[in-house]
Formats: C-alpha cells, structure tokens, sequence
C-alpha cells in the first residue's frame, strides 16, 4: 500500500480485521526485543500504518508519515507521551497518594501555546553555549577516569562500567545534584522507562510506583533547597525565569519538580543507551570502528549514524485530536498512535542502503533520534557531545577492544526506549597503544 495522502483514505472497514503485523507486534517480548527492525521493514514494505489490538495504538512506521504526525501538532497532541501504558492498578495509585504525588504537564507532553511559552525559558536554562561550553571538559575528564578504571583489565562491560555513569554525572552537574546524591537519584530515575512505557505486572507496577514516589520526594526536596538557595544550576535558572515579573503564572514548584524528574531520566537514561547501541554497532561493524579508530574526525558524524542506525528513543506517541488521515489510512479523533522514529530512521527511500551502518554517511543527520518540530529535544547538543568525546576517547585508548564472542543482549521490555543492559568487550592490556595504559 502506498502511504500517498492523495489516495482515497481507507477506513477500519476496508481493512483486514486482524493485521498480520500486529500479531508479530509484540514490544515486550522476543523476537522484537531483540530485532524490532525486521518487523518494521516489513511494515514499511506491506501495511506502514496498522493498528495493534493489544496496545489499542495505530502504529506508524513510514519516514513521512512520522515526519507529518510530529508536525502537525493541530492534529495530534503530546498529551500521552508519558502517560503510563498500562493503566495504574489500585496499590501503585496508593504509592503515589502516599508520596503525595502530583505528576503535572511538563514539556514533552504539553502542547501549544503553553509549550511555546515554557520551552523558551526551559531551552535558554539549559542548553545555552556557554553552559555547553562549560561542561565539555568535564565530560572528557569523566570518561577518561572512567577507562582509567578498567584500560589495564583486559575486559569490562561498557554499559556497567562506562555509560551508565557518565551521562547521570553531567546530567546531574547540570541540575545541582550535590556528588553524594547521585547514586540515589539515578536509581529513582532508572526506573521511569518501565513503569511509563512499560506493560509491568500489578507487583512490578507497585514496586515501580514507590520508587516513583522516592523520586518525586527527592526530587522536591532539590527544588525547595534551590528555591531557598539558588545556584548555578538548571533548576537554579529556571526558578530565576519563574521569579521575573510577568513569569508568575508560567510555572509552579510542582512544574518544576516534573521539570527536573523528566530530564534526569532523559538526560542519562537516553545518552547511555545511545553510547551502548553504537559501540555494539561499531564493534559488530569493525571495518566501521577501524576507520574512526583512523581518523577520529569521523566521530561527529559517526554519532549521527549511530543515533539513526541505533536510536536509544525509538517510538513516541500521540493522540489524535480531530480526524486525519496519514499513510492513505483514515485515523478518527481519539486514536492513539505510535510513531516508530526507529523505523523512519530506516527508511530506504529516504537512507538508501539503510540496513547498513556507514559512519560516513551523507544524510544521517535526517535521523529522527531527537524528534522533530516543537518537541526536538531540548538536550541534543549535549547528548551530542557526549558520545563523540565517548568515542573519541575509546577509540584514541582502546582501538583494539572487541566484543566477547556468544553473548547474550538484553532490553527492557517497553515501547520506546531502547539500549542493552551489557556490552562485554575485551583486548590485550599488554597491547595498548598508550604506554601509560599497559600493566606495569
């Protein structure tokens, strides 16, 4: 079928009445945790917009198709981006009652034109040049300390041992998360993914719910310390935007509060997943490793195939406000959908030869990692950065490592975020190209 919008829309009745995708569509389990791409390409090829029974969500996987759901925010709202999948049983809603949660809008899943007053003030808090300027060298120095710890071992696992900490380090510098709270806070923050995008058991769903809760109470507890004493910090410059004349009704503390939940997760969660998925692309691709191993200029460019090749976000979902039709099929107001950026990304008529991992390619940066229009992310510049200092400084220490034969790779079981839980590599210490770095 063609995904042309000048066909005539075919509607629920003109459709097979169970689709042969959606039976193989099954995001919480293997096969697809394991290879979501070959479904979507066949998607792609046969039905690029079909609906899924099991989820109650039309799934969209055509480059165009999501390109026009993020754009035409007329017609599809954010409003259930990070509503929990599996509706709340009654002992998780207890747990957020007892922590006296109050999980309010925040960006990523408001619309216009509140989203358009508050991204400004969120975006120049965050992501100003000079705050990215000032944590480049942290981030170097983060990663350099990191290898440090294991360049000598011959082996470690890069997820556990490398980008699982990082991005939570910059992450939380950026929020004013004092160094002995880390640790705590990325353990609340770590848990968002399943229990928003998720299909948990009502026992896992309740124990998600209270450490949702423990995160909620620390992350006011930050709030109310930087609204008491502000600093140099996100938070810190948000509360300073809330407090100039004419800002009052803009945000509120529990805004901010939400404010800060969000990105502690989007800020590592995202990043660490993203770094895992290209150094195992990279690795199963060695003639791809050995050519940024050569010339490491090709590490702004390989992040951008990474990120297109192997997104960490590669779902995102809408509501459709008012009918509309997208891929020649008729979606009436009220649907759900799920727009599968992880397999525009593979698009063949917009990336051809898109099954192949080419960190030279021309047109990565066309990826749709970061989402596209009102809700491109406010921090893809740093997560930029992050991985190509990531890859810069791996492949400058280790150009030899290679990933240990027969392992398995897990993935948390849920819509839209997606990275292994492990990457085992391994090499010769005694070969290490930096003196410095082999065993005395």
């Amino acid at each position: 079928m063609s995904s042309s919008l000048s066909e005539e829309p075919r509607t629920d009745a003109a459709r097979c009445p169970v689709s042969h995708l959606a039976e193989k569509f099954d995001p919480f389990n293997d096969p697809y945790l394991q290879d979501p791409y070959s479904l979507w390409q066949e998607a792609r090829q046969d039905e690029p917009v079909f609906y899924s029974p099991s989820l109650d969500y039309w799934i969209v996987s055509r480059y165009d198709d999501v390109r026009q759901i993020f754009m035409d925010t007329d017609s599809f709202s954010a409003s259930i981006s990070i509503t929990p999948l599996k509706e709340l049983c009654a002992a998780a809603i207890d747990e957020l009652v007892k922590a006296q949660m109050v999980m309010g809008p925040s960006l990523v899943n408001e619309d216009p034109p509140l989203h358009t007053d508050r991204r400004k003030h969120i975006r120049d808090a965050l992501v100003s040049p000079a705050r990215i300027e000032q944590v480049r060298p942290r981030i170097r120095e983060f990663a350099n300390r990191y290898i440090d710890g294991f360049v000598q071992r011959g082996q470690a696992d890069l997820v556990t041992d490398f980008a699982w900490e990082i991005p939570a380090l910059v992450a939380f510098a950026l929020m004013g998360v004092p160094d002995e709270d880390v640790e705590r806070a990325k353990e609340y923050s770590g848990r968002l993914a399943l229990f928003t995008w998720g299909y948990p058991s009502e026992e896992e769903q309740t124990q998600l719910a209270a450490g949702m809760g423990q995160y909620w109470t620390y992350a006011k507890e930050h709030v109310q310390r930087r609204l008491e004493e502000p600093t140099d910090d996100y938070i810190s410059e948000l509360i300073r935007a809330w407090r100039t004349p004419g800002n009052e009704e803009l945000f509120d503390e529990n805004y901010l509060v939400t404010t800060m939940m969000n990105f502690l997760f989007a800020g590592h969660e995202t990043t660490t997943n993203a770094t895992a998925n290209g150094l195992r692309a990279l690795m199963e691709n060695r003639d791809q490793w050995d050519a940024l191993c050569a010339d490491p200029s090709l590490a702004p460019n390989a992040v951008e195939e990474i990120l297109r090749y192997s997104s960490s976000v590669i779902a995102w979902r809408r509501e459709v406000v008012k009918d509309v039709v997208v891929g020649g099929v008729e979606l009436p107001a009220g649907s759900k959908v799920l727009a599968v950026t992880g397999s525009a990304n593979h698009d063949e008529s917009v990336f051809p030869d898109a099954e192949k991992f080419d960190i030279t390619r021309s047109n990565a940066k066309k990826h749709f990692a970061f989402g596209l229009g009102r809700h491109l992310c406010l921090g893809a510049a740093l997560a930029r950065i992050e991985m190509q200092i990531f890859l810069e400084e791996l492949s400058r220490r280790l150009p030899h490592m290679r990933l240990v034969a027969g392992q398995d790779f897990a993935y948390s079981p849920n819509t839209s975020f997606r990275g292994p839980e492990h990457l085992r590599v391994e090499w010769d210490p005694s070969a290490n190209p930096i003196e410095a770095d082999r065993p005395s």
